[in-house]
């Protein structure tokens, strides 16, 4: 079994989209601070994962996950709640996709 994963920083509150066949293991990986591109942004919390028969449809299930339709599929149909509750706990960091701001009164 593979797996396609989506990740979100408790840090920064980026999505961060992954594959891979150990998803116990590469979730470790990733709070641990071993894999480069995701050690600045430590916590990482498991927002969704999907299993694939083989890796190709993993991986390609990832890099649909990374294009803007993707990720718009994404956050409205496998990350909706995991972005509720980013927001609920006044959490307005900055999701590259969207265009939410604060704005001063």
């Amino acid at each position: 079994m593979y797996y396609a994963y989506i990740l979100l920083s408790s840090k920064s509150h980026i999505f961060y989209y992954g594959s891979t066949r150990n998803l116990k293991t590469r979730f470790q990986l990733h709070n641990s601070g071993k894999v480069p591109s995701t050690k600045p942004h430590l916590p990482w919390k498991l927002v969704w994962y999907g299993g694939f028969e083989t890796e190709k449809e993993a991986r390609d299930f990832e890099l649909y996950l990374k294009t803007g339709s993707g990720k718009s599929f994404a956050y409205k149909h496998l990350v909706s709640v995991a972005l509720a509750e980013d927001f609920t706990k006044g959490r307005m960091g900055s999701l590259k996709s969207s265009a939410v701001r604060r704005t001063k009164d």
